[in-house]
C-alpha cells in the first residue's frame, strides 16, 4: 500500500509541476491512467477530488482569428465583462517565476471570474504562464498578439480560449519614426480596463505609457527578467553582460 501511495504521490507531483499542456497529455503522464477510457475518466475524477483547485480545462483555443483593433473592441464590448490584462516578460522569462505566479494569483483573487476576462499576449512563455492559473480559477481567457507570431510559428498557450492576431509589421510598442502605438499594442491597451504589469521590457513599457495617457487603471509589480537568458542574449549580440535586470518597464515607476 505504501508503494502505491508513493507511486501516486510521484505521479501527482509530475502533474502539478508540468508546464501548461492539454489535459489529455497530462493524464498520460500518470501511471495507470491511460490504458482505457474508463481509467482516464476515473483518473479525472480522482484528480478533481484530490486537487479541487487544479483546472482540467486547458486545450487548444476555441477561436483563432485575425482581427483589427476595432473588431477586437467590438468583441469585448459584446461580452460586457471587465478585461484584466497582464503584461510582462515573454521569452526573456523571469528570474523568480514562482514569485511572479504568486503575485498574479493574488491579483486574480481580487476579481470575479464570471465578470472578468483575463487577457495576455497569447503565448505560454513568461507572463503567459498566468493563463493556466486563470483557467483553474474559472476565468475566460483571451490573447492579443501580432501576426509576427503566426509568421514565425510561435506556439500559442494551450490555456487561452480566444486568440486575436493583429496585422502588424512589429511585435508591438511605439513606432520609432511616427511615435504612434503599433496596431497590436493599440488593441491591447484600448481594450483593457485594468493593466497589471509584472516586470516587462520595451513593449510593456510602451503599452503602460499609452495606457497612462488614456487614463487607464494600471498596476506595476517589479520583477527581474531571467538573468541567464539576458546574459546569453547579450553574448550572442556581442554586447557586455547586463547588470540591470529590472526591465525597461521599471523605468516608468
Amino acid at each position: 500500500m505504501r508503494r502505491k501511495q508513493n507511486k501516486f504521490a510521484y505521479a501527482f507531483e509530475r502533474y502539478v509541476s508540468a508546464e501548461p499542456i492539454s489535459t489529455a497529455k497530462r493524464i498520460v503522464m500518470i501511471p495507470g491512467c491511460a490504458k482505457s477510457r474508463l481509467e482516464i475518466a476515473l483518473c479525472l475524477v480522482f484528480l478533481a477530488l484530490l486537487f479541487p483547485g487544479m483546472g482540467l480545462t486547458c486545450g487548444p483555443p476555441s477561436i483563432i482569428r485575425e482581427a483589427t483593433p476595432e473588431e477586437i473592441r467590438d468583441f469585448f464590448k459584446a461580452k460586457k465583462m471587465r478585461v484584466l490584462t497582464f503584461l510582462g516578460y515573454s521569452a526573456a522569462e523571469y528570474e523568480n517565476k514562482a514569485s511572479m505566479l504568486e503575485q498574479a494569483t493574488q491579483i486574480l483573487d481580487q476579481f470575479d471570474p464570471k465578470k472578468t476576462i483575463v487577457n495576455i499576449g497569447a503565448t505560454p512563455e513568461g507572463i503567459g504562464a498566468v493563463y493556466e492559473i486563470a483557467q483553474r480559477k474559472g476565468f475566460s481567457t483571451a490573447g492579443i498578439v501580432s501576426t509576427q507570431a503566426k509568421a514565425t510559428n510561435v506556439k500559442l498557450s494551450p490555456c487561452v480560449d480566444i486568440v486575436f492576431f493583429v496585422r502588424d509589421a512589429t511585435w508591438g510598442g511605439f513606432d520609432p519614426q511616427t511615435k504612434r502605438l503599433s496596431p497590436t499594442s493599440t488593441a491591447m491597451v484600448e481594450n483593457s480596463d485594468l493593466i497589471v504589469a509584472i516586470g516587462g521590457g520595451e513593449v510593456a513599457r510602451d503599452e503602460l505609457t499609452a495606457a497612462k495617457r488614456l487614463g487607464k487603471q494600471i498596476r506595476f509589480i517589479p520583477a527581474d527578467m531571467n538573468h541567464q537568458i539576458a546574459r546569453e542574449r547579450a553574448l550572442k549580440k556581442g554586447q557586455p553582460p547586463p547588470t540591470d535586470f529590472r526591465g525597461a518597464a521599471a523605468a516608468m515607476f
